[in-house]
């Protein structure tokens, strides 16, 4: 069996303590409890890991050092898979900001990506920024026969929802309905023709069913952590 690739979000950051969208890089570091987690990845994950990547933003710097740090491995910074970008809604907290995003985040994974976010980015600017990454990433260390060690990649909660959805044909109403904790992984194993088979998503393994009745928005304005 090759590598696998394993998206896995940042810790508990500040933003996410405030609630806030905070998604312009560098954004805010890690709390305390966010260190904890990212450790608490590491020390859990069962398997060998060969590379540990990261976004430009601080938040995933820190979480890949902590994990970095357990497994002797030096963390490589990748440009392209930072956090969705929110334009006009950045650094907000209230429940309109908030709505507005998952309204169009909504429209994203039913087929709709060139909607933007106010002043921000569609979900095809996203993708397009995004999985060139992976895609560099499988070439030249998944694909080959000889490498057998998981890749992590310490990103972003909804841009790693939709980049896997997507790349594994994973139905958006299952994306809406499954969010991703801080210090959470989905997991991608690479097969034939360039495509990917999602085999975790968070602690859910397939089949990953559509999900009939979602309802994204008003879960995010009734949650603590509306960009998971």
């Amino acid at each position: 069996m090759s590598g696998r690739l394993i998206l896995v979000r940042h810790g508990q950051s500040k933003g996410n303590a405030e609630r806030r969208l905070d998604t312009r890089p560098p954004g805010a570091e890690l709390t305390d409890l966010g260190r904890e987690q990212a450790r608490g990845f590491a020390q859990g994950w069962r398997h060998e890991i060969g590379m540990v990547v990261h976004s430009v933003a601080v938040r995933a710097a820190q979480t890949a050092a902590e994990i970095g740090n357990h497994r002797r491995l030096r963390p490589v910074e990748h440009d392209g898979i930072h956090e969705v970008q929110v334009g006009e809604l950045e650094n907000r907290s209230d429940d309109a900001a908030i709505e507005e995003f998952n309204r169009i985040y909504q429209r994203w994974h039913e087929g709709d990506l060139d909607h933007p976010l106010p002043e921000g980015e569609t979900g095809r600017e996203v993708l397009e920024r995004y999985v060139p990454v992976l895609t560099q990433l499988r070439v030249r260390y998944l694909d080959d026969d000889a490498w057998r060690r998981d890749i992590v990649v310490v990103s972003h909660g909804a841009a790693i929802r939709l980049v896997a959805a997507t790349l594994a044909g994973v139905d958006g109403s299952f994306a809406l309905d499954h969010h991703l904790g801080n210090a959470g992984s989905i997991v991608l194993a690479p097969i034939t023709d360039g495509r990917w088979s999602c085999l975790h998503w968070g602690a859910k393994a397939p089949p990953f069913y559509p999900e009939p009745d979602v309802h994204p928005v008003e879960d995010a304005l009734s949650s603590a952590d509306p960009m998971g």
